[in-house]
């Protein structure tokens, strides 16, 4: 029996293996294409090149129009980071009234907050644009960041509402009684205990607006302020004279700050996950 229990599990395992060696194939290709020469890319389907070379790298870091891949990847970590802040303050502000604080119409409003989760984005694109276009903010970064810093992802909010709701209503009353008002709990006690919750906040804003390709198609013009995902589409030409490495190489580099972000906080991730009710 032990030995029939056993076999099961290395037949799991290996159905796991290779279940995660097939999910993994495109980004083994993907890098492995980003060494290839032009010529190779296509024609040679192993995943070791046949041939090495460097000049993707160099060529896709170059750039074009006189503008550089390192600009380009300045322009998405601006963004990226101010998004961040906005999405961690903010909505952590608003998740502590919803979680901790009497107000009227409070339930009201936050019904009203998770209908908008449930609201497409697209159908709120036309109005969007209209109001910036007339606050001229177009082919600037203000409509993509702006709303961050006014607690508009209602997502977090919700995630956050449902961590700050396990936390124990003791501390706010003891802290009370210490003189703490509502300002100095939020800051000195209901921060420090949310960080798993703060940190899965992080992440997700910063993958999310990294990867963002339709926000800055839709408000940006200018090249030099272009974030990374709209640059590797200029690299892409129509008429059919693509520079296919050049996209994989630099494809291959945009990966890396969201892996980095994500196996650093990748402990207080799988926390937050667990203790905020979002659980498959």
């Amino acid at each position: 029996m032990t030995g029939q229990l056993h076999y099961k599990k290395l037949l799991l395992h290996l159905f796991i293996i290779a279940f995660g060696i097939v999910m993994l194939y495109p980004i083994l290709w993907l890098i492995s294409s980003s060494f290839k020469p032009q010529s190779l890319i296509f024609s040679d389907v192993s995943l070791w090149p046949a041939k090495v070379t460097l000049d993707n790298y160099t060529n896709g870091w170059a750039g074009f129009g006189g503008t550089k891949f390192s600009r380009f990847f300045m322009n998405s970590f601006i963004i990226s980071i101010i998004c961040v802040i906005g999405n961690v303050v903010t909505c952590s502000m608003a998740a502590y009234a919803f979680a901790r604080l009497n107000f009227k119409l409070k339930k009201v409003w936050f019904a009203i907050m998770l209908i908008t989760i449930m609201l497409p984005y697209h159908v709120t694109v036309v109005p969007q644009y209209i109001l910036f276009r007339h606050l001229d903010w177009i082919d600037t970064i203000l409509p993509l960041t702006v709303p961050k810093l006014l607690a508009t992802d209602a997502f977090f909010i919700f995630l956050m509402v449902q961590f700050f709701r396990g936390l124990p209503k003791d501390l706010d009353e003891s802290a009370t009684i210490d003189g703490c008002g509502p300002v100095q709990i939020y800051t000195r006690i209901i921060l420090p205990l949310a960080v798993p919750a703060l940190i899965t906040t992080v992440i997700f804003t910063f993958m999310w607006t990294w990867d963002d390709f339709f926000g800055p198609l839709l408000y940006l013009n200018t090249a030099s302020k272009f974030t990374v995902p709209l640059a590797l589409r200029l690299f892409v030409d129509s008429t059919g004279n693509s520079q296919w490495g050049s996209v994989f190489a630099m494809s291959v580099l945009s990966l890396i700050p969201s892996l980095i972000v994500f196996f650093l906080f990748q402990k207080y991730f799988v926390e937050g996950i667990s203790t905020t009710g979002i659980k498959g």
